[in-house]
């Protein structure tokens, strides 16, 4: 199942982000100037990129003010309930437990759909239609992935998928534009080598290749407008996961944090560098400033994020033999987690950490408990099997 989801997850990234194309043709609007397309437009263009970067720094009501100016200018196109959407978006993405913007996200991906398919019957092959209809079908796809609806996903993503080849290679002058190809490319070759269950599944589709997509990408991250910080994401997630790099992770995600100092997602993803090669002195600070905004109620610092600070505060204790330290952050970690209804992964390694802290302290008695409690739990990264190690033979340190 976790190999099958990377495999969605590859389909559905292909047009999230599968780059923007403009076609010849002219398309003219009553009213307005005659553009190829409505990203030729220099007030979209300009509008856009402005929201875009208040929308990655949180800052959602300017964000939607100026993608209003965009939706006014253009009312009956696709690109206004789109840039709408991924207001919704970055309120679900900070903390993926909360289900209660789904529907309101869901609904806004239909509407692009539909203004999408009304100018496909005018025109096939208006291109403005597919790249709007296809990111749309892309990012419903990864958020059902994200619910665990792998089927629909897997539709939405193969829907999407169609238009990728064909847009990409429109105009491979832009930047912004080669970012679809790029990130093909490079999941193509990597997804089976990681997950070689995946094989089968991509005889299907044409071959990738890793050194050109690692190209692309990079080019866009340096030199896109729209799609830079995509970019630049996808190279972090690569260098952090896919080929562990510390440098060039910590290069990408201090990118990240020097244009949207405000982004809580990118803050967290700052310690998880950190935490990710043992960089304990590195990530405390960072992760202390992460819970500071979260206690402030800073926008977006949510508490599925403060469990993620919590745990690696912990860690980094627990690194130190600051045992008791430790004990403080995962009992932290324990009520803030209690207030939600699932166990998460970080609850679960948590209540694992604290038994482990409780059997270093000399504690047996509570370090049991929790590790019973461990067992009850979902299980995660191996959770249940250090559990039962643990309450036979205790953690010393």
């Amino acid at each position: 199942m976790v190999a099958f989801r990377y495999i969605v997850e590859l389909v559905v990234l292909l047009r999230i982000y599968g780059g923007v194309a403009v076609n010849a043709r002219q398309i003219v609007w009553a009213h307005q100037a005659t553009y190829a397309s409505v990203m030729d437009d220099p007030f979209v263009r300009q509008t856009g990129e402005h929201g875009l970067d208040l929308l990655y720094n949180m800052h959602l009501a300017e964000a939607d003010a100026a993608f209003n100016r965009i939706e006014t200018r253009y009312p009956e196109h696709p690109i206004g309930p789109f840039l709408h959407s991924l207001i919704i978006w970055w309120q679900i993405l900070p903390d993926l437990q909360d289900e209660s913007h789904d529907k309101d996200f869901y609904a806004a991906m239909k509407e692009v759909i539909k203004r999408s398919n009304g100018l496909l019957k005018k025109d096939k092959n208006d291109f403005d239609a597919m790249f709007f209809k296809g990111a749309a079908l892309g990012f419903r796809g990864r958020l059902r992935s994200n619910r665990g609806k792998w089927f629909k996903a897997a539709k939405d993503g193969k829907e999407a998928l169609d238009y990728i080849f064909r847009i990409s290679a429109h105009d491979t002058t832009n930047a912004d534009y080669q970012f679809g190809q790029g990130v093909y490319d490079y999941f193509a070759e990597m997804t089976p080598k990681k997950y070689p269950v995946a094989k089968p599944v991509m005889l299907f589709f044409p071959k990738g290749n890793r050194e050109r997509g690692l190209r692309e990408l990079e080019r866009t991250a340096t030199e896109g407008h729209f799609i830079r910080t995509e970019a630049t994401y996808f190279l972090l997630q690569i260098f952090l996961l896919y080929e562990p790099d510390y440098a060039k992770s910590l290069m990408y995600v201090r990118r990240l944090r020097a244009w949207y100092p405000d982004n809580p997602f990118f803050h967290a993803l700052e310690g998880r560098v950190y935490a990710r090669w043992g960089r304990w002195e590195e990530s405390t600070p960072v992760y202390a400033m992460f819970l500071e905004r979260y206690y402030a109620g800073e926008v977006g610092y949510s508490a599925s994020l403060a469990e993620q600070a919590l745990y690696y505060l912990g860690r980094g204790e627990m690194a130190g033999r600051r045992y008791e330290t430790a004990a403080r952050y995962f009992l932290q970690l324990d009520s803030l987690s209690a207030l939600g209804k699932d166990d998460t992964y970080f609850r679960v390694l948590g209540t694992l950490r604290l038994g482990m802290t409780e059997d270093a302290l000399g504690r047996r008695p509570a370090a049991v408990d929790h590790y019973r409690a461990v067992l009850k739990m979902k299980d995660f990264a191996g959770a249940h099997e250090l559990a039962r190690r643990y309450r036979k033979t205790p953690y010393r340190g």
